[in-house]
């Protein structure tokens, strides 16, 4: 006899039935290589981060090095697994679509604005709990505060994305404002910027002025994906072009300039590509952005089928989640290997540790394969955003989110005072989420718990 519960779980689809029933009823007009090159983009990250961290146990003790440094010649790697550029081009696109249904349809701008930020941060939060819960257990056990830190620090590096990120969605209303007012002369003036920067920073010696290319150069790739959508891109000849101008601004870029070979930063040398990003990665961007659409009219053909169709929407589901957890799984296994003493022999760009190197990617994947059963549900919105919230709060919201995120990214969260970690760098997104009203520390949240215990205590 089959019970209720059986029967409920019985009908109840799976996630592959799901995105099947979803990849069905999805409409013509949606362009699905949009979402294919949001997929492939933070694979080719989480593969590029599990890569070039290179771990050994040298007498006792656990040694982390870099396999840019250890392996120069993997520095030519990043020219293909540097793909942030990819990821803001599919932004630019999606979010300028998106903004134009809401201006069609009389939405707000700051109901528009909170459910992205709400869909950013919010698998976020969770993340920043368990790094809490793994620092008091470690520090139970232990483990010194710099051990700590450090695994902390690795750990929540991918938040920098989405402190910029952010800021680049607020800015959306005047940057397609822009577009539609001067075309692709927004993005030049975006590309001249970036170099004026560079000039300065580089060649005068004003250092400050660096940190505008976060805004100058992820902006840039941003407008490119409203040209995307707007057709201006159109056809094999302009996107071939596109392509051959980037790489020919790059190799002048690489041959003339101080710029270094890697696009991720190398120890030793005197600065990175792309923290903060230079001219090197808005060329670098320009050229995936052609090549890329290159491909995108046989692409689209392929998607056509259901069933990767399917598998497209189901990775894009949980998208935030797999970038958020992979280094903390990472991490995790490698911790795991260490205090068990086993798997951290080979000696890092070795032959032994390279063909290693598919085991621990698939103990990787276990793990944020478990990250995601437990944490993946936090991804999907768990409210309707407000139709008006007040300007001052989406700015402060806005400010201690990204201040909050910026502040993890560059010092992590770890640190050798009572608590074991910085409180006031974690509370900084809670406090932000509260105010757009959700997160843990949000009012109506409590109150609706409050709702609901109520009727249990009469």
């Amino acid at each position: 006899m089959t019970s209720p519960m059986q029967k409920q779980s019985a009908g109840r689809p799976g996630l592959w039935q799901t995105a099947l029933q979803m990849a069905e009823q999805t409409p013509t007009t949606r362009n699905r290589y949009v979402d294919l090159l949001r997929a492939l983009s933070i694979f080719a990250v989480i593969l590029g981060h599990w890569l070039v961290a290179a771990t050994q146990v040298r007498d006792g003790v656990l040694v982390g090095e870099n396999m840019l440094a250890v392996a120069p010649w993997t520095q030519w790697l990043t020219w293909v697994f540097q793909v942030m550029p990819v990821f803001f081009l599919v932004g630019g696109y999606s979010n300028g679509v998106s903004w134009s249904a809401t201006v069609r349809r009389g939405g707000s701008y700051s109901n528009w604005l909170t459910s992205r930020v709400q869909r950013l941060i919010n698998p976020v939060l969770p993340l920043f709990l368990a790094w809490i819960a793994f620092i008091v257990g470690a520090r139970m056990v232990g483990i010194n505060a710099e051990t700590i830190a450090l695994a902390s620090g690795l750990a929540l590096i991918p938040v920098w994305f989405l402190a910029v990120y952010i800021l680049v969605v607020a800015l959306v209303p005047a940057t397609r404002w822009a577009w539609e007012r001067f075309g692709m002369r927004s993005f030049w003036a975006l590309l001249a910027l970036a170099a004026i920067v560079d000039l300065a920073n580089l060649g005068a010696g004003v250092p400050l002025v660096k940190y505008s290319n976060f805004i100058f150069v992820w902006a840039g790739m941003h407008q490119l994906g409203y040209a995307w959508e707007a057709g201006v891109l159109d056809g094999m000849a302009k996107r071939l072009a596109l392509a051959a101008g980037g790489l020919t601004l790059l190799g002048l870029l690489m041959v003339f300039g101080p710029y270094p070979l890697s696009f991720i930063g190398v120890p030793g040398d005197p600065f990175t590509n792309s923290m903060p990003p230079k001219l090197t990665i808005f060329a670098l961007g320009i050229a995936q952005t052609g090549m890329v659409l290159a491909c995108e009219r046989r692409a689209r053909v392929l998607l056509e089928r259901s069933a990767l169709w399917a598998a497209v929407i189901l990775v894009n589901g949980m998208i935030m989640s797999l970038y958020l957890w992979h280094l903390t799984a990472s991490v995790l296994v490698t911790a795991a290997a260490w205090l068990s003493g086993v798997g951290l022999e080979a000696v890092p760009g070795s032959q032994a540790w390279w063909m290693m190197r598919p085991l621990w990617i698939g103990l990787y994947m276990i793990a944020t394969a478990a990250f995601i059963a437990l944490f993946g549900r936090f991804e999907r919105p768990g409210f309707e955003a407000p139709e008006q919230t007040s300007t001052w709060r989406l700015i402060c919201s806005v400010a201690l989110v990204c201040g909050g995120l910026v502040a993890t990214a560059v010092s992590g969260i770890g640190s050798d005072d009572w608590a074991g970690f910085r409180i006031w760098v974690v509370a900084l997104p809670f406090f932000g989420a509260a105010l757009l009203d959700f997160g843990p520390l949000a009012h109506r949240n409590a109150r609706r718990r409050m709702q609901a215990l109520l009727p249990k205590m009469v």
